[in-house]
Order: C-alpha cells, then sequence, then structure tokens
C-alpha cells in the first residue's frame, strides 16, 4: 500500500462512521431491553402477590423472546417478524381468548367478587357493635398500583398501637418497625401504596372491591367507619367444610343454592339470607342460554335478517354514492377536482358520534331539519319502517366518503392504455365501464367491501346514537324495530338493571364466529376475481 493511499485511508471518515453507528445502535438495544426487563421486574411482585401466574408467565416469556431475538446477531428474519407477531397476539388473539374465558364465568354485577370476599361481606353486613370493641385508625394500602389492588386494611389499635394488616381471609400482626406512624394514623407500611381518602371514598362507593370490605376475627368482623375502623360482633358463622353459613342465634343453616346464572345463601325454608353472590365458572351454560332462552331465540331471526339487510344495503348504497362520484371526478375535463374532492371528505371528517347525534335531531318529526325543509310529514324514528331508512340513510352520509377514497385510488392506479384500446375497439362509455373498469375496480377494493361489511354487521353506534334501536312496541320492549344483533344483546345483557359482562362476553363470541363466517365465505366468493386482467 502505498503512503498516499494509507494517508487517503486514514482522512476517510466511513470506517469511524460506521464504528460510531454501531455503537449508537448498541445503546440503543441495550436501553430498550433493560427498559422491558426493568417494566417486567416492577410488575412481578404485584402479579406475585395477586396470583396472576398467568400473566407472570407471559410477560417474562416476552422478555425471553426479546432477548433471544434482539441480543443476539442470531435469528435474523425474527427481528422483523417477532414485533409484528407480539402485537397480533396481544392486541388481537389475546382479547378474543380472554373473551372467551370470560364468557365462561358468571362474572357482572353482585358477581364481581371470590367468594371469600362474599362470605365475608355477608358476615359483615349482618355484624354490629359488642361493648367494648376495639375500634382503629385506618389507613388502605394495595400490594399493586393504587387503582388495581388487592387491597388490605392496615389498622392501627388505638388502644395498644399495635398494627394490623386486614384482609378478607384475617387479621395479621405487623412488625412496627415496618409501619410509619405519625399523629396516631399509618403514613406509610412497606410492601403496600396507600390510598389517600378521595381514592378510598371513590373506590368504597362505585362497587368495587373495597365496598363492603370486611376482616374476619376470633370475635366478629372488622369493618370500616369513614376513615376508622371497628371491631362488630355477628351473628353469622361460615363453616368452610360443609359450605354454610350458620346464624349462631336462630340456629339457621344457609347453604349456597342456584338462582339463574348464580349462587345465592339460602335456608332449607327458601329464605335468602343475602342477594350477594360470586364469580365461578359456569362452563357453556352462557352459551346455552344464548340459544334457548325465550326472549333472545323469540327475536332472533327477525333481528338476524335486518342485521344482514342494514349490512348489504350500508356497503351497496355507500360503495354505489362513493364509485359514482369518484367516477365522475376521475374525468380529466372536470375543473376544480381537488376542490369537490375536500368538499366530499368533510363526512369523513367529523367523527361519527358527533354526526350521528346531529342526524338524529334532524330526524326529529316535530322540529326537525328535514321534515321541515321539505314539507314531510313522516314519524322517522317512531315509526319501524321510517326508522330503517333513517338508519340507512345517516349511514350512508357517514360512509360514502370512504368508499369515494377507496375507489378514487383505484380507477387511477387503472392503466388508460385498456381504455383506450377498447375505444378504438368501438366499446362505449358503459361497455368501457362494465367491461374493463369495473371488473378491474373489484379487484383492488373486494376485499374492502367485505371488511366494511363486517363492520357494518357490528355497527352499534350507528344504531344505538340514532335510535337506540328503537321504536319499541308495548307488548316487546326489549326488541326495537331498528335493532341489530349487537346492539339488541347489549340490552339484555348490559343495558337493564344489573350488567351480565360474562353473557354479554359469549354474545360477543358468538357474533364474532358468524361474522367470521359470513366474511369467509365472502372471500372465497370474491376468488373469481382473481382471473380478471
Amino acid at each position: 500500500m502505498s503512503r498516499a493511499e494509507d494517508k487517503g485511508r486514514r482522512r476517510d471518515p466511513e470506517g469511524r462512521t460506521e464504528r460510531s453507528s454501531g455503537v449508537v445502535g448498541l445503546l440503543i438495544k441495550i436501553v430498550a431491553l433493560g427498559t422491558i426487563i426493568g417494566l417486567a421486574v416492577m410488575l412481578t411482585p404485584a402479579l406475585v402477590g395477586t396470583d396472576r401466574w398467568g400473566f407472570l408467565a407471559v410477560v417474562w416469556g416476552v422478555v425471553a423472546v426479546l432477548g433471544v431475538t434482539y441480543a443476539t446477531r442470531r435469528f435474523v428474519p425474527a427481528k422483523y417478524l417477532v414485533p409484528g407477531t407480539l402485537l397480533l397476539v396481544l392486541f388481537v388473539v389475546y382479547p378474543i381468548l380472554m373473551t372467551f374465558q370470560l364468557s365462561t364465568t358468571n362474572y357482572g354485577d353482585g358477581t364481581r367478587t371470590s367468594k371469600e370476599v362474599t362470605v365475608s361481606r355477608i358476615i359483615g353486613a349482618a355484624a354490629q357493635q359488642a361493648e367494648g370493641a376495639r375500634t382503629f385508625e385506618l389507613a388502605v394500602g394495595s400490594e399493586g398500583t393504587a387503582t388495581s389492588g388487592p387491597y388490605t386494611f392496615l389498622l392501627l389499635d388505638a388502644a395498644t398501637d399495635e398494627v394490623f394488616a386486614g384482609t378478607p381471609d384475617g387479621l395479621t400482626e405487623l412488625d412496627p418497625d415496618t409501619v410509619t406512624v405519625e399523629d396516631g394514623a399509618i403514613t406509610a407500611a412497606e410492601g403496600f401504596t396507600l390510598l389517600d381518602r378521595r381514592q378510598i371514598n371513590e373506590f368504597s362507593q362505585r362497587g368495587g372491591e373495597l365496598e363492603g370490605f370486611a376482616v374476619p376475627t376470633d370475635n366478629g368482623v372488622i369493618t370500616a367507619q369513614g376513615f376508622s375502623a371497628v371491631e362488630l360482633y355477628s351473628p353469622l358463622e361460615y363453616d368452610a367444610a360443609a359450605d354454610t353459613i350458620t346464624n349462631v342465634e336462630t340456629g339457621v343453616d344457609y347453604t349456597p343454592v342456584q338462582s339463574g346464572d348464580r349462587k345465592l345463601f339460602t335456608s332449607a325454608e327458601g329464605e335468602r339470607l343475602s342477594t350477594q353472590s360470586w364469580e365461578e365458572n359456569v362452563g357453556l351454560d352462557n352459551y346455552v342460554r344464548a340459544f334457548t332462552d325465550p326472549r333472545i331465540s323469540s327475536d332472533f331471526v327477525g333481528i338476524f335478517i335486518w342485521t344482514l339487510v342494514f349490512a348489504v344495503l350500508s356497503v351497496g348504497t355507500t360503495f354505489a354514492l362513493g364509485l359514482f362520484l369518484a367516477s365522475v371526478l376521475n374525468d380529466a375535463r372536470v375543473r376544480g377536482q381537488r376542490a369537490y374532492r375536500s368538499i366530499l371528505l368533510l363526512p369523513y371528517a367529523i367523527p361519527g358520534f358527533i354526526a350521528l347525534l346531529v342526524w338524529s335531531s334532524f330526524f326529529n318529526s316535530e322540529f326537525g331539519l328535514i321534515n321541515n325543509v321539505l314539507n314531510l310529514d313522516i314519524n322517522w324514528l317512531g315509526n319501524p319502517f321510517w326508522a330503517k331508512v333513517a338508519v340507512l340513510l345517516a349511514n350512508l352520509w357517514l360512509g360514502f366518503p370512504y368508499m369515494f377514497l377507496v375507489c378514487t385510488g383505484a380507477l387511477q392506479a387503472i392503466p388508460s392504455d385498456y381504455k383506450e384500446a377498447a375505444s378504438l375497439d368501438g366499446a362505449t362509455g358503459w361497455t368501457n365501464f362494465s367491461k374493463i373498469t369495473f371488473p378491474l375496480l373489484l379487484v383492488a377494493v373486494a376485499p374492502l367491501l367485505v371488511s366494511s361489511f363486517a363492520f357494518n354487521f357490528n355497527n352499534f353506534n350507528a344504531i344505538f346514537l340514532l335510535t337506540e334501536g328503537g321504536p319499541f312496541s308495548p307488548d316487546n320492549p326489549t326488541a326495537g324495530g331498528t335493532d341489530i344483533l349487537i346492539s339488541y344483546t347489549y340490552r339484555l345483557a348490559v343495558g337493564g338493571a344489573g350488567q351480565q359482562i360474562g353473557f354479554a362476553s359469549a354474545i360477543s363470541v358468538v357474533l364474532f364466529i358468524i361474522t367470521g363466517v359470513l366474511a369467509a365465505l365472502q372471500f372465497r366468493a370474491t376468488r373469481a376475481l382473481e382471473e380478471v386482467g
């Protein structure tokens, strides 16, 4: 190597640049992996404390996959596949699995807690203060975050200054060195995140884990009274072996008896001790109920047919209008194309829930804009037929800009040579469009039409915000004239006096399967378009 070449290489910064970029990339990799591992370490105590072993395994499984993939120079293809795969699993597959798991339970209002917590609450609800009962200064701690729990009563005995931790499983004395007491109140405790008074009030009143929280003791139970706690005597005793609650004053035993989708402690004479129940697995009972409950099956066929009609017409009308406008504005002879296209996209820029509420006022039979401007006397939202027309019109206004965008892009992607060759062969404008343009356009937009059908099949917002599923007849207040399957089952499972989350999850799974089957059939039917062109 000559001296000039060596000198030129030393002046060439390419090697130094490559080394510096490699160092930066290594630092970014270390920081990213360190952050992920740190988050996993931070979440581990909370997951262990709540016995969430499945979540713990998933968290550390993700850490292991990321570590093996990006900490080494092997598995190069995986470096590109792992992020998308993890996002697919976490945001698509996992929610589906969790929904199915929830559908096999009776989770809902009145069944949100475990059996142990429910028993503790029932015993606590029957408690009364005895003479000389212990009183405590109360603090509420969480072994996880302040919003997630699980929660523990941190109790400072007002007479002895002893400190206890109370859970639905019982009372445990704490080491005073692990607790900080200031001005007669617990201000900190090792292993716990303390809730402030606003959080205690909020979580106690909204039906959460703190509502009815009771700590069993040898003399009764400890319950909160404001921001203090008192030991109360309860005449009820629970026998875990026999699974019975006994009233020691009357000698009456109460055992769990099935009532609908839950179990209630009931005496031999049929007297219920409480309306409180607990979450438990019910297998496929929610699915059996979905197909055998007369309230659902009696209206299912009619609502299913209207759901199909609504989805098909919504897609068909929006596609037809969008394609017509796109074809007109795709002609080079039209002036001001950009301005027209911008105006036509305005409905797409307005949030759907706002637009639907505005359309609801437009359809008002007394002072609505449509009746007043057109001098009509149509009861748009009170007549089942006209309510269906109103829903389709509003959905047409909301949906055609999307189809206009899709069709505009597809039309501009079709080579002009095809149409010019057909014109030279004597093809008319309609023949050109029907034989060349439209088939080629369907190749591009057919999958989007299928996805649009699936969306409208479960288009809850369009129904609920515009008509709330109505109008309703006096003899059938549960099934409305514009109800589709999702809005109908929402009213049955969630919209009533009590939310039945497990049953709603089962309905969601059923609708997911129906939509998937219909979409698969549609995709299969569109395979014939693959031969076009």
